[in-house]
């Protein structure tokens, strides 16, 4: 089983899609505007505190004020406050905690009036990212993620993941990591530490506590609202989270994005850095991959399972629904019990499948088709828990009632991704009806012809609907043809699904668009 990570830049981001034996499993559009990502530490005001909800508002830049709940100041809150004030007026900052003297617990059912007030300054992680009308949600217990651990500072705990089952090894990871970790900073060891010796462990702590020494060098001068510590792009936290030996390509199109990567390969697994490759091929890297078609086949409304059922999938505010059916499935077979378990199991995969891809987040309620075995029940359940293994947003799944409905709960941390699968015809703009859509090609000669003779422009490539490509270059005396023996100069011509069939653009030798002829 091989996973890809295919990066193609944007002019206002980056897409990223992550590949599992070709198939598209996650997809995410990592924007230039999106400055509050998940891990971000932000030097906050407290502009409001609220005592109905127990809650603060912080100002942290955004246009709306984050949301801190009580519960999420963390025991040490006053242990951090305290740091905080301290490295602001020191000369001199190493980060280190081994000569910092905490400072009390808070009290777990206070009030959050007792512990802050109004225009004091704080620092805070995002834990949520804004969401639909909602400002960022935060949190003042502080952690770095790495590749094999997370750093907590102000702790002394020693956490291990749960599905590290194996007694000597977790006995094992608790000794290590007790002897190389610095005072006053907690550890929490994750998945994928199982087997790792101590040289790979040490070096990925010692590079976490090499971030958070750089941002409190950071803190000392900074202003409120200013970003302390940031969390890494999109695309190489997914390698930090994914990478295994079934990781075995990162394919981008961007320079800049190529070496930030295989930097960051090289610094945490020297041994995978051949895997980052530039992408210099002819068409578009989402073309290539064949990404381009998964996107507009998978995020529509009705989603088709390979056998013949499809899924319905609908949004509300308070909740998503997802109806699977049978389709012409419900034709094939005598046994009824028995295709809707086919049926079901197949749209179970699916479903794990469209929650990573879609990140749905909240309450998700699935309508199955109905079964009326215990046994099946619990199989289709089964088969629904081993699906989301892989999901590494925090979830929990109840067994299908007796109405044949399954209750999943996804966690929720960034903006649903959702792409708009229906589009307005740009040829008839929604009407149904379209005017000489066969003097597309007369327009684009006519511009191409002013593009070549009045503005003299060489080296011009032109990207057209896949339709029109053949149209012009298909033949050995193709059109394409004709336009060199008219002009003295070879037009390059490139295919892109995404357009439609009426749109058309030029781009010079440089590649900037070329204005067309009004």
């Amino acid at each position: 089983m091989s996973n890809e990570l295919v990066i193609n830049s944007t002019q206002d981001g980056s897409r990223i899609a992550l590949l599992k034996d070709k198939s598209l499993v996650e997809f995410h559009h990592d924007t230039d505007e999106n400055q509050f990502k998940v891990g971000d530490m932000y030097l906050g005001t407290v502009k409001k505190i609220v005592q109905g909800l127990n809650a603060a508002f912080i100002d942290i830049g955004f246009e709306k004020d984050a949301f801190l709940h009580y519960l999420d100041l963390g025991p040490q809150l006053r242990s951090l406050t305290k740091y905080t004030k301290s490295v602001q007026g020191s000369k001199e900052v190493t980060g280190l905690l081994n000569k910092f003297k905490g400072e009390p617990d808070i009290n777990k059912l206070g009030k959050m009036s007792q512990v802050l007030t109004r225009g004091q300054q704080i620092l805070v992680q995002v834990v949520k990212e804004p969401i639909s009308t909602k400002g960022p949600r935060l949190s003042c217990e502080l952690s770095l993620a790495g590749r094999y651990m997370v750093l907590v500072p102000f702790s002394s705990a020693i956490n291990i993941s749960k599905k590290i089952t194996d007694g000597d090894e977790r006995r094992r990871l608790h000794r290590l990591i007790s002897s190389i970790k610095p005072e006053n900073f907690g550890v929490i060891i994750r998945t994928v530490a199982k087997g790792k010796d101590v040289a790979e462990l040490d070096k990925d702590l010692r590079n976490l506590v090499e971030t958070w020494q750089e941002g409190m060098q950071r803190l000392k001068k900074a202003k409120p609202r200013d970003k302390v510590i940031g969390e890494m792009s999109r695309a190489s936290s997914l390698i930090r989270d994914m990478m295994n030996e079934s990781f075995d390509s990162v394919y981008t199109d961007d320079k800049i994005i190529h070496d930030e990567i295989k930097q960051y390969v090289k610094k945490i697994a020297p041994e995978k850095e051949k895997i980052v490759k530039m992408y210099n091929g002819k068409a578009k890297i989402f073309e290539t991959f064949g990404i381009e078609k998964q996107v507009k086949s998978l995020f529509g409304k009705s989603v088709s399972l390979q056998k013949g059922g499809y899924l319905i999938i609908e949004h509300t505010e308070a909740l998503h629904v997802i109806d699977v059916n049978s389709g012409n499935k419900s034709n094939a077979g005598s046994d009824q019990e028995a295709t809707a378990l086919a049926v079901n199991r197949e749209a179970a995969k699916e479903i794990a499948r469209q929650l990573r891809l879609r990140d749905m987040g909240g309450i998700i309620v699935i309508d199955f088709i109905d079964m009326r075995k215990a046994d099946n029940k619990k199989a289709l359940f089964q088969i629904m828990k081993e699906a989301m293994k892989d999901d590494r947003a925090k979830n929990t799944i109840l067994p299908v009632t007796k109405f044949g409905l399954m209750q999943i709960t996804r966690q929720r941390v960034r903006p649903e991704m959702d792409i708009k699968t229906k589009e307005v015809c740009s040829s008839c703009g929604g009407t149904g009806k379209v005017s000489a859509t066969i003097l597309v090609s007369d327009q684009i000669e006519k511009n191409l012809e002013y593009i070549l003779t009045t503005q003299n422009q060489k080296g011009v490539t032109m990207t057209v609907h896949p339709f029109l490509h053949a149209y012009f270059t298909k033949g050995m005396f193709s059109i394409r043809w004709d336009w060199y023996k008219k002009y003295r100069t070879w037009v390059k011509i490139e295919k892109d699904s995404s357009l439609s069939l009426s749109d058309y653009v030029f781009y010079d030798k440089a590649g900037e668009e070329i204005e067309m002829k009004p």
